[in-house]
C-alpha cells in the first residue's frame, strides 16, 4: 500500500471520527469509491489508534485523573472523581465488547461491510441525532455522569458497531437524550472511545503478531501517525465549534450521502 493511500485513509478517519457521520462508513466507501485496494480492518484499527493517541493528549486531564483512579477502583473505592470515571469507562464498555466479540464470531462484521447498510444506518441514526438535539435540555455535564448514564450510553456505543452508525453519533445521541449538553455530549463520548479502541486494537494486534505480517504492521504504523495529527486537528476545531452550533450541519450531510448511498446501493 502506498504511502499516499495510506495518508488518505488517515485523514479520512482524522476528521471523521470526531463528527458523528461516522469514520468506519467512511473507511469502507473509500476504496469503493476510487476503486483503490481495500485497506482491511488491521488499517481500520491503526487509524482508529492514531486517532486515540489524538483523545488521550486533548483530554489529558481527565485522562490522568482516570488513570490515578485506577488502584483505588480495584479497591471497591469509588469516592474520588478519578476511581469514578475510570469506573464509569469500564462499565460503559462492557456492551461493545460483548457485542463485538458477537459479531466476530458470527462474522456479521464482514457481512454488514456493505453500501446498503451504511445508506441506512447514515441516513437512520442521522435523523435519531437531530431529534436528540431538539429534545434535550442540556442541563447536565459530564461531573453528572452516573451508572444509569454510562451503561445507557454503552448500550449506543454497541450498536454504533454496525458500519454508518457511527460511534461518535450514537453515544453523543444517548448523552443528549439523557440530557447533557453538546461539548460535554462529546467530550464523554471522546473519553468512551479510548477503552473502547484500545480493546479492538489490542485484538487486531495479536492477528498481526501471529501472522507475522511485519510489512502490514509497518504500514499500520504509519497510518496511526497520519491519523493522530489530523485526529488531533479535528478535535480541536470540533470542540470549539460545539460552543456555537448544533449538530444539525452533521445531520445535513448525513441524510445526503444516504440517500446517495441508498440510491447507488439499489440502482
Amino acid at each position: 500500500m502506498s504511502l499516499f493511500h495510506l495518508f488518505l485513509l488517515a485523514v479520512i478517519q482524522g476528521l471523521t471520527e470526531f463528527l458523528p457521520i461516522s469514520s468506519s462508513a467512511h473507511l469502507i466507501l473509500f476504496p469503493q469509491v476510487t476503486g483503490m485496494q481495500d485497506q482491511g480492518q488491521v488499517i481500520d484499527v491503526a487509524v482508529h489508534f492514531g486517532t486515540l493517541g489524538a483523545v488521550i493528549l486533548y483530554f489529558w486531564p481527565d485522562v490522568k485523573m482516570g488513570l490515578l483512579g485506577i488502584p483505588d477502583m480495584l479497591r471497591g473505592r469509588l469516592e474520588t472523581p478519578g476511581a469514578r470515571l475510570a469506573f464509569l469507562l469500564v462499565i460503559a464498555t462492557i456492551p461493545v465488547i460483548l457485542f463485538g466479540l458477537a459479531l466476530k464470531l458470527t462474522g456479521l462484521d464482514d457481512a454488514m461491510r456493505s453500501v446498503a447498510v451504511i445508506g441506512w444506518t447514515m441516513l437512520g441514526f442521522g435523523l435519531v441525532l437531530w431529534w436528540a438535539d431538539r429534545v434535550s435540555d442540556g442541563q447536565k455535564t459530564d461531573a453528572d455522569w452516573t451508572l444509569r448514564d454510562a451503561i445507557v450510553m454503552g448500550l449506543w456505543q454497541a450498536v454504533a458497531l454496525i458500519p454508518g452508525t457511527s460511534r461518535s453519533g450514537a453515544t453523543i445521541t444517548g448523552a443528549l437524550f439523557l440530557g447533557y449538553n453538546r461539548r460535554d455530549a462529546a467530550k464523554l463520548s471522546m473519553l468512551m472511545s479510548i477503552p473502547t479502541i484500545i480493546a479492538s486494537a489490542s485484538l487486531l494486534s495479536l492477528d498481526i503478531i501471529r501472522d507475522g505480517n511485519t510489512e502490514l504492521a509497518f504500514e499500520a504504523v504509519i497510518a496511526a501517525i497520519f491519523a493522530f495529527l489530523s485526529a488531533l486537528l479535528a478535535l480541536a476545531l470540533l470542540m470549539r465549534l460545539l460552543k456555537s452550533i448544533s449538530y444539525t450541519p452533521f445531520v445535513i450531510y448525513r441524510v445526503i450521502l444516504g440517500v446517495v448511498l441508498l440510491a447507488w446501493a439499489y440502482s
